[in-house]
């Protein structure tokens, strides 16, 4: 295998919700006037420390590609020799531009130029909080992943429900579960599974796929993956391409993955390599897992039951602040 093959590129999408121009420009496509509050824009002033555990625990990396409506932060080094900014209008088709539904985003992620073939996609609320190694991530040239089944997720509303919900809809179409886990039983069923394999065993009567348990933790992809996806399921995709905002028929990114799981193109991952917590206005236990470094990687995902914000920002910028004191070299 060629060093060209060997690359793994990190790719990571960001937008900054408090920018005048955007909301503008939001406000102008959003007929439901939607809440200028949501959540998923909300800016917690950590992506320094994104930035920093990049370099200080994961400096073999390509390049990072940067995804964004076109604003950027003031503190970025745009400079950066692995850093590479990439605008919408770069790989999103001009006719279904602007978009502000990340789903329509990501399933085009492999549309990125010169994004590599192995690739690890990170939302900018999941963070590595100690060492890793390009073997955490890709293995004898194949994604690290965790072949968990889950009850299949509500639907009741517009959201990552809904998306699961379609997703697993496309999966069950082109895959026979039976089949797929019998011809990788032991990707199925892994000692680094630890209990979850109960999950497994559980429903294992089940003549279909139901979901994935999935920690919303960066995952790795390979580009040929979404390339396979897109040649099957263009019609879907590109439907999702043109919703502006969500939809209740949409896909997302995770039909990338499950495709990837279902056709047993991955290789099993400890399930206790990474943790995420659902942010509330006490977080001790997030707090500290990232003081002790108790895990490689860590999402800090953001939630309606936060009261006070500031508080919650603050202590998480001091617990950051604890293992990654110095400025990296993607700072000004």
């Amino acid at each position: 295998m060629s060093f060209m093959e060997n690359k793994i590129d990190f790719v990571i999408p960001w937008v900054d919700g408090n920018d005048p121009e955007w909301q503008k420009e939001k406000q102008k496509y959003d007929t439901t006037q939607g809440d200028k509050k949501d959540i998923r824009f909300r800016d917690w002033e950590n992506l320094q420390y994104w930035f920093r555990g990049v370099e200080k625990f994961a400096p073999w990396v390509n390049k990072i590609y940067f995804v964004t409506w076109g604003h950027l932060p003031k503190w970025l080094n745009t400079n950066h020799p692995k850093l590479n900014v990439v605008n919408h209008s770069d790989f999103l088709k001009r006719e279904n531009l602007p978009v502000f539904n990340s789903c329509a985003i990501e399933i085009n992620l492999h549309r990125i130029p010169g994004l590599s073939e192995k690739f690890v996609y990170f939302n900018d609320d999941t963070f590595l909080i100690d060492h890793v190694k390009e073997k955490d991530f890709f293995k004898k040239g194949l994604p690290r992943d965790e072949a968990i089944p889950n009850p299949t997720p509500s639907v009741s509303r517009i959201g990552v429900g809904c998306a699961i919900s379609n997703n697993m809809e496309v999966i069950n179409t082109k895959f026979n579960k039976r089949s797929s886990m019998s011809k990788n039983i032991f990707k199925w069923f892994h000692p680094l599974y630890k209990h979850k394999n109960i999950a497994s065993l559980c429903l294992l009567p089940w003549p279909k796929f139901a979901s994935f348990a999935t920690t919303h933790l960066p995952l790795a992809y390979l580009k040929s993956t979404f390339q396979e996806v897109w040649e099957h399921e263009e019609q879907i995709l590109s439907e999702t391409s043109k919703s502006k905002f969500r939809n209740k028929n949409d896909v997302n990114q995770w039909i990338m993955r499950y495709w990837q799981l279902a056709s047993g193109n991955f290789i099993p991952r400890n399930i206790s390599f990474g943790k995420s917590y659902m942010l509330e206005d006490n977080n001790e236990i997030a707090l500290s897992a990232i003081k002790k470094q108790k895990f490689k990687m860590i999402c800090l995902n953001d939630t309606v039951k936060i009261k006070n914000s500031k508080n919650v920002k603050n202590s998480i910028i001091d617990a950051f602040q604890e293992i990654l004191p110095n400025k990296s070299l993607y700072e000004k």
